[in-house]
């Protein structure tokens, strides 16, 4: 298991306009004035905890060993769904128990999850309505202060998880989705290269195209300006992911594309 850094990750849905972000820095800095906080996005759509696990999923194991990620996108703040947190052999995660860290789970060899319930790690408040400031901040500066995971809570293995969204054959194609839209505008679906060759390997072909919606994109590309400008195109990513893209544009407003939207490999 990791050892604690003073190093704290902040991924949420606060946006930058508010008090939210400040507030749970300032929490962290007045338990331990040491800490190092890194904002990996405010920007995650509001309650949109797929795209936060792809985002927590994509950039995580980058850090060094004994960072703690927080991850705050909760839309049932106040009530009883539980707060979790999550041990690795090199991190340390505290997030809302509602699927955020699916990718952990599923990523992660060892993992160690916990509820918390130690009320030494809460603020007293008026309200109900920010566990990011009162209950996810304090818990992850008292980490960083040496607190063991074991003071936090019990052990749960009732975790909470996303659905299974693996592209799936159906009879001669492949289907998937799009999981995440990024800031140039490009849709990133779950298709991998190892659902790819799953493709082949039934069809005995190579898939020729994908369809979303009533487009059809034909011809994998290597990097983004091989497309032809202005046209929707696609490629594997550095992540690994099936990425639609428009060269010198953006695919999500040239195609009509959004989250959750089914794709298909031919």
């Amino acid at each position: 298991m990791a050892s604690a850094i003073s190093l704290v990750t902040l991924l949420t849905d606060f946006g930058e306009t508010d008090y939210f972000v400040p507030s749970m820095k300032g929490v962290m800095l007045g338990i331990n004035s040491q800490i190092r906080t890194i904002d990996l996005t405010h920007a995650i759509p509001p309650h949109g905890i797929e795209q936060a696990a792809f985002f927590i999923k994509s950039c995580y194991e980058y850090y060094p060993d004994g960072t703690v990620h927080v991850v705050v996108v909760d839309p049932d703040v106040g009530s009883d769904r539980r707060a979790i947190l999550v041990s690795t052999s090199r991190y340390f995660f505290i997030a809302p128990d509602n699927g955020v860290l699916s990718n952990i789970f599923k990523e992660e060899a060892s993992v160690e999850v916990r509820a918390i319930e130690n009320k030494q790690y809460r603020l007293d408040s008026a309200g109900a309505t920010f566990d990011g400031r009162d209950l996810f901040a304090p818990s992850a500066a008292w980490l960083t202060k040496g607190q063991s995971p074991g003071s936090y809570g019990r052990l749960i293995y009732d975790y909470v998880t996303l659905p299974d969204d693996t592209p799936k054959m159906n009879q001669q194609v492949l289907e998937g989705r799009i999981m995440y839209i990024d800031h140039f505008g490009n849709a990133i679906t779950n298709i991998t290269p190892t659902e790819m060759e799953t493709f082949g390997s039934v069809t005995k072909q190579e898939p020729v195209g994908l369809t979303v919606g009533d487009l059809t994109i034909k011809g994998l590309k290597m990097y983004y300006g091989e497309g032809a400008t202005g046209l929707p195109e696609m490629l594997i990513n550095s992540n690994g992911h099936l990425e639609i893209f428009v060269k010198q544009g953006r695919a999500v407003e040239r195609c009509g594309l959004q989250v959750g939207q089914k794709v298909t490999l031919i």
